[in-house]
């Protein structure tokens, strides 16, 4: 019987993808990394700023956001939720290495507020509506943006005020929503975004060459922090 030889294209072929798997494992093994879970995609929006301006979810992409969720009256009740925000605004822009990158955050209210008061709140809290933004949803489509798509939890009282849970959803470039934090821990919530922000940098910053192998091996093996 003959005997069949291998196409030397094909074996040079298999010597690259050899390397190539070589290199990735010894880079996933050597140099740790790890990645921030690809949990879902942010949902669809039309929002109305500060300014009386349309802010769109495609308006973020390319950009990384950090959303929460408020209403204009919310008052010492959300002090904690604007300190955090404030908070992750400075230090992203002092620690992470986001290149061309844009940071940005949104806060959003399920509260119908009208543009003044929306206003009013955002210069409250220090929001300068341009890196950090109020906006306010539609009342018909607040419960599917803000409870569906963000998974964030509000109800209306019957004094007309709101009972919710202070949540922070982290969404990257492509829109998908890369973390989300609701529940206090021994690091406080600004600790934890900003290293998952530096996280999503690292990311971004290997999204090219052998080093983008390494990090979607990580995606596949759950290397998540």
């Amino acid at each position: 019987m003959p005997v069949r030889l291998v196409p030397r294209w094909a074996r040079w072929v298999a010597a690259v993808v050899g390397v190539l798997l070589v290199a990735v494992m010894a880079f996933a093994i050597f140099e740790p990394i790890q990645v921030l879970p690809r949990m879902q995609l942010a949902p669809g929006f039309a929002l109305t700023d500060q300014n009386g301006a349309i802010l769109t979810s495609e308006d973020t992409r390319g950009s990384v956001t950090l959303y929460t969720f408020a209403w204009a009256g919310c008052g010492d009740e959300c002090a904690e939720i604007n300190r955090t925000m404030a908070a992750v605004r400075e230090r992203v822009a002092d620690e992470v290495d986001l290149g061309d990158t844009e940071f940005r955050l949104v806060t959003v209210s399920f509260g119908a507020d009208e543009v003044p008061a929306l206003a009013e709140a955002a210069e409250a809290s220090g929001a300068d509506g341009d890196i950090w933004r109020w906006a306010v949803a539609d009342p018909a489509l607040a419960k599917t943006v803000i409870g569906a798509g963000f998974g964030a939890f509000y109800e209306t009282r019957s004094d007309g005020t709101f009972r919710f849970d202070p949540t922070f959803v982290l969404v990257d470039g492509w829109g998908v929503i890369r973390g989300d934090y609701r529940y206090a821990t021994l690091a406080g919530t600004d600790d934890r975004v900003v290293r998952h922000v530096d996280v999503l940098a690292q990311e971004l910053r290997n999204s090219s060459g052998v080093a983008s192998l390494a990090y979607e091996a990580a995606h596949l093996f759950l290397c998540y922090p």
